[in-house]
């Protein structure tokens, strides 16, 4: 391991209030005596041993005060002699006529100069895990911290709003997300009790009160994906909307969208954020259970849709539920003669602690719709959540056998 150029002073382990002068103290680095007219030439050399530190210059004043000539500081670890040079780096040193003698410099470290992960490390108990991890949700860090970090959870929270620019208020997670309106209690650690974050993703802008609405920024990519499957004239039912990520971006690519979702808020939300995207007219929402929204809205649509040319998308991203709603289909129109094109195409997501998830998410599937899906869907894993917890998302047709209530009749003992 790489030694450390800043080692804390002892006295600020286990400190639970930030005192920032603690942490400061002098240190000697080594430092080259360069003519100021070769200066930048110099530093390009040995731009990989110089120091690098947040908020320390890399090139000081001389120290007998001289304009001809400046102080290169450079890394104690890299060039601990000067015979530590490159030959690379000694060759230009000898053009310049720049001697490689070192020169002791005093180094004042404060705070300011320490990285955040730095300053954690000092202070939590020695062989803890030291975490400087946070998800970023427009002027907010949202922390999970665990119980050891507990009592130091406001020094924390100042440390991560001081080190990173743009934060101005540091939360942590105090209970599990509740499964029915996605969203859960949070603690302000540090900053501005402000809830309400603006972020853009993919090139679309959400605001959103972060403390009653669910919202992952580890989802863009998966937001995208799915939404690039949809096509001009598609139309798309979003059964768990949440405040837009998946209704919004679709809309936008020139498809009908149909959004839903439980929780108030978030229906509020999605409301204001599909003005502020100006796609108002291209969205209609609903405040409904995920199965009434099937049997309502949805249920209304598909046989004008099954006539149609543009495809259909169910999207389920409920994952700690959405395999359960599957039931809501089946059985769910009556025709004479189910139409076999153009049936909707279904996107639902779902948690998964098996060896083989892929194996599970369809078994689990194909038992809520009561038709199996082996061999007529693909699984695509979103992430992983947790040791041994993964996102999953699986998709296929929807089959008639399901969806029309002759099939759902004959089939059942």
């Amino acid at each position: 391991m790489e030694a450390k150029l800043y080692q804390a002073p002892p006295q600020v382990r286990g400190m639970t209030s930030l005192d920032k002068e603690a942490f400061a103290q002098t240190i000697t680095v080594p430092a080259l005596r360069v003519p100021t007219r070769f200066l930048n030439k110099v530093m390009k050399s040995l731009r990989k041993c110089t120091i690098q530190r947040p908020g320390v210059p890399r090139v000081v004043q001389d120290n007998d005060g001289s304009s001809d000539y400046r102080l290169v500081l450079l890394d104690p670890h890299r060039v601990p002699s000067s015979g530590s040079f490159t030959e690379a780096e000694t060759e230009t040193l000898r053009s310049f006529d720049v001697s490689q003698e070192l020169q002791d410099y005093e180094l004042r470290l404060t705070y300011d100069n320490l990285k955040s992960e730095e300053v954690l490390e000092a202070v939590l108990p020695l062989g803890q895990d030291v975490t400087s991890a946070f998800s970023r949700v427009g002027h907010i860090a949202h922390m999970n911290l665990r119980d050891h970090q507990l009592p130091y959870k406001n020094l924390i929270g100042k440390v991560i709003m001081d080190k990173n620019p743009g934060v101005t208020c540091v939360v942590n997670k105090t209970n599990i997300i509740d499964s029915m309106y996605r969203n859960f209690k949070m603690e302000v650690l540090a900053g501005e009790e402000n809830m309400v974050a603006k972020v853009k993703e993919n090139g679309v802008t959400y605001e959103f009160d972060f403390s009653r609405v669910y919202w992952n920024p580890r989802l863009s990519t998966e937001h995208q994906r799915v939404v690039e499957l949809v096509k001009r004239g598609d139309t798309v039912f979003d059964m768990f909307a949440g405040v837009g990520p998946f209704a919004i971006p679709a809309a936008r690519s020139g498809a009908a969208v149909f959004a839903n979702d439980l929780n108030p808020e978030s229906y509020r939300w999605l409301q204001h954020n599909c003005k502020v995207n100006k796609v108002e007219g291209k969205v209609k929402t609903f405040n409904l259970d995920g199965r009434a929204f099937v049997r309502g809205p949805l249920k209304r649509e598909l046989p004008a849709l099954f006539k149609g040319k543009g495809g259909v998308h169910v999207v389920m991203n409920l994952p700690a539920l959405a395999l359960e709603f599957l039931d809501a289909f089946r059985g769910l129109l009556h025709q004479e003669a189910p139409c076999d094109d153009n049936l909707p195409t279904v996107h639902c997501y779902g948690f998964s602690k098996d060896n083989n998830p892929e194996k599970d998410m369809v078994a689990r599937a194909s038992l809520a719709l009561g038709f199996p899906l082996e061999g007529r869907c693909s699984v695509h894993f979103v992430r992983n959540v947790a040791p041994n917890k993964d996102m999953m998302c699986v998709s296929f047709t929807l089959p008639k056998e399901s969806l029309f209530s002759q099939y759902e009749q004959t089939g059942k003992n």
